[in-house]
């Protein structure tokens, strides 16, 4: 009876449980993507929210950069640019496409210091905390940052965060399902081939083994197609938008591609188990009428 179950193990039932297990790992795959990215996407979002320092005109070049120098050995600094008086008058005359100078017969603009927040401190309490540091400095005239903004990031991240962990829990639960049913119908047409097995003597775990080794090959191997169409697309999308690798990183398509396998190796074999002690309990006549 066992060299009957090798022969079966890699059937047409077996590569149809195999694409029907691959698509539904495909979708628990781009959950997860979908979620880990989201979590890049708010960190590289708030961390290209900056705020500026605009400086008093008395304080010395040497003396801002020395500023500069200590801001950027802050623990919530990402990144700092110093915009001299002359820069800043340069990039608004582009901007406006007419030079203030000309008519107002001088410089209009400071000197000041642009920072680019570590994404834990790109918060409104965190800048408020910040700002008031900042301040403590006499030749610091003011901090600009856009508090509505920053308000709005935070707020809309976490919501998305809140939709896309909702989203996971159901998609896990659908996948658990639809996994389950595919594994449930190819055991099903086994059941009296279970039961002669048990006839002849064979222990339960004998008889569990050849479907437990065939199942767990269908979750290695779904799960193997699903994370090369996954890396697949990732690729064609940094391709294709280059910027992406911020969030399409290469530790995310390593954790999508863990999750994945583990979800389908685990889920698989769980679910052979307990259909296969199902059928291991029923009597002869049950069998029948299921």
């Amino acid at each position: 009876m066992s060299k009957k179950t090798k022969v079966s193990v890699f059937d047409m039932q077996f590569v149809t449980a195999g694409i029907s297990t691959a698509l539904v790992l495909l979708l628990l795959g781009l959950v997860v993507f979908f979620v880990l990215g989201a979590h890049n996407l708010s960190v590289y979002v708030r961390e290209n929210i900056s705020f500026s320092i605009l400086l008093s005109d008395d304080m010395k070049e040497r003396d801002i950069l020395q500023l500069q120098k200590q801001l950027a050995r802050q623990p919530f600094v990402r990144y700092t640019e110093y915009i001299s008086k002359a820069q800043a008058l340069k990039e608004q005359s582009e901007a406006m496409g007419t030079d203030p100078q000309e008519f107002l017969g001088y410089n209009p603009f400071t000197a000041s210091i642009e920072i680019k927040l570590k994404s834990a401190y790109a918060n409104a309490d965190s800048i408020a905390k910040i700002e008031q540091a900042i301040k403590r400095n006499n030749n610091v005239q003011e901090v600009l940052y856009q508090k509505q903004l920053i308000d709005a990031v935070n707020d809309n991240i976490r919501n998305i965060s809140l939709l896309l962990l909702a989203l996971a829990v159901v998609l896990t639960l659908i996948s658990f399902a639809l996994i389950n049913n595919t594994i449930r119908l190819t055991i099903y047409s086994q059941r009296f081939l279970i039961h002669t097995m048990k006839l002849v003597g064979a222990s339960w775990g004998f008889i569990r083994r050849p479907f437990l080794w065939r199942n767990f090959w269908i979750g290695v191997l779904a799960a193997l197609v699903a994370d090369g169409i996954l890396w697949a697309a990732a690729n064609w999308l940094v391709a294709y938008e280059p910027e992406l690798v911020r969030v399409v990183t290469p530790g995310v398509m390593l954790a999508v591609s863990v999750a994945v396998l583990a979800f389908g190796v685990l889920i698989t074999w769980l679910c052979a188990l307990l259909s296969i002690n199902k059928y291991l309990r029923m009597k002869a006549g049950t069998l029948y009428y299921i």
